[in-house]
């Protein structure tokens, strides 16, 4: 045994005797130990706290942003619903203006057609034919066509029947043999039907 060792073990039973022989130190001694135990244990406690997260807000005040975030979101959304339906009724006057725009030459050809004063029915019904052309690729350059109907299917997309003609054949049947009102589409989108004669 070394000679650190055995002093260590000298000292240890030193402390030991003086407990046994004065009982009321070890008892204080052994307070003092406990309190400072407790103290430590309190310290402890209190920088747990100081390092907890800060507390959670309460039901009011959860319901009070949640009722803040509800109209923040029922300004923004009738804000949006006003924007586009001014967006909307912008786009419907503009496209108004472009299709006046487009028509006007054709209502001046009609204007020059009537103050000509010749008595040429050949010249006045060639004038008409190109105004009426001239009509008809305005149209078709603001998205209008017309809806075939010249020997072709009967199709409920395009044709509305408003006859049935039997007697014309096999050939002829289910197939369009007159229209009586001519069909448009715009942009590809049905605006009024063609009305027609079908065979049976």
């Amino acid at each position: 045994m070394s000679t650190e060792n055995k002093e260590n073990k000298d000292i240890e039973l030193e402390e030991k005797a003086s407990e046994v022989e004065n009982p009321e130190t070890a008892a204080e001694a052994s307070e003092n130990q406990e309190s400072a135990e407790a103290q430590e244990s309190s310290e402890a406690k209190d920088e747990e706290k100081t390092t907890e997260a800060p507390k959670e807000p309460s039901l009011e005040e959860q319901i009070e942003e949640l009722k803040k975030q509800a109209l923040y979101k029922q300004a923004e959304f009738e804000n949006f619903r006003k924007r586009t339906l001014k967006e909307k009724a912008d786009l419907i006057l503009a496209g108004g203006e472009k299709t006046i725009t487009a028509i006007l030459p054709v209502l001046d050809d009609f204007e020059r057609a009537i103050a000509d004063q010749s008595d040429d029915p050949a010249a006045i019904k060639e004038g008409m034919k190109l105004i009426f052309q001239k009509f008809q690729k305005t149209l078709e350059s603001l998205g209008v066509k017309k809806i075939e109907t010249d020997g072709v299917d009967f199709n409920v997309d395009y044709h509305e029947a408003i006859a049935q003609v039997p007697g014309m054949g096999k050939e002829k049947v289910g197939k369009v043999i007159d229209c009586v009102q001519t069909g448009y589409t715009l942009n590809d989108k049905v605006i009024r039907f063609a009305k027609v004669a079908v065979g049976q």
